[in-house]
């Protein structure tokens, strides 16, 4: 029942994003990126997890550029089943990978420890702090090796009440939109 309803929410979440247009998702995205640049947490970050978007998430690739020139940003790329990091070095440097996902090739960073941010997207996110991902869990595998401080960012209309959970799910430290932003109750 719980894949089921996982991939209801999916398919409703992706419906909802179709009604918004695309410039409306940019705006959305620059003033939601606008305010979490002045929050403490990634202000005092040196080493910060970011994802390069893909169109229908919240489009990071102007922000991951534009801090990569104060602060260390690391983004996953797709190996196997798993989720390698590496660092990004510009946009020279990307090339598309698993998923057309724009994705660096530059060294590969296996420091997790002194990553002091981590900037996660989700499918969906709910008041308790859970993410609902795409349903491969390669984020689910990363997040259980991540002692960062965690911010799940999506549209507004991506949080939810309560989504359904597994034992290895782990949960955000707080959720942001380009509408609000919370400490998840637990």
């Amino acid at each position: 029942m719980e894949k089921e309803e996982k991939r209801l929410l999916r398919r409703y979440i992706a419906n909802k994003k179709k009604t918004y247009t695309k410039d409306k998702l940019l705006e959305y995205s620059l003033s939601l990126l606008d305010s979490l640049e002045k929050h403490p947490v990634f202000i005092q970050a040196d080493t910060i997890l970011l994802y390069y978007s893909l169109p229908d998430e919240v489009q990071t690739h102007e922000f991951v550029d534009k801090w990569s020139k104060n602060k260390h940003i690391i983004l996953p790329v797709v190996k196997g089943e798993e989720l390698e990091l590496r660092r990004y070095t510009g946009k020279q440097d990307l090339q598309k990978g698993s998923y057309g996902i724009e994705e660096p090739q530059g060294e590969v960073f296996t420091d997790y420890e002194n990553i002091d941010l981590a900037i996660i997207p989700g499918v969906a996110f709910d008041m308790q702090g859970n993410r609902l991902g795409r349903g491969k869990g390669y984020y689910d595998r990363l997040l259980k090796q991540l002692n960062a401080y965690k911010i799940g960012i999506c549209f507004h209309f991506q949080i939810c009440d309560q989504i359904p959970t597994e034992a290895f799910d782990k949960s955000m430290d707080e959720i942001w939109s380009e509408q609000t932003h919370f400490t998840p109750s637990r």
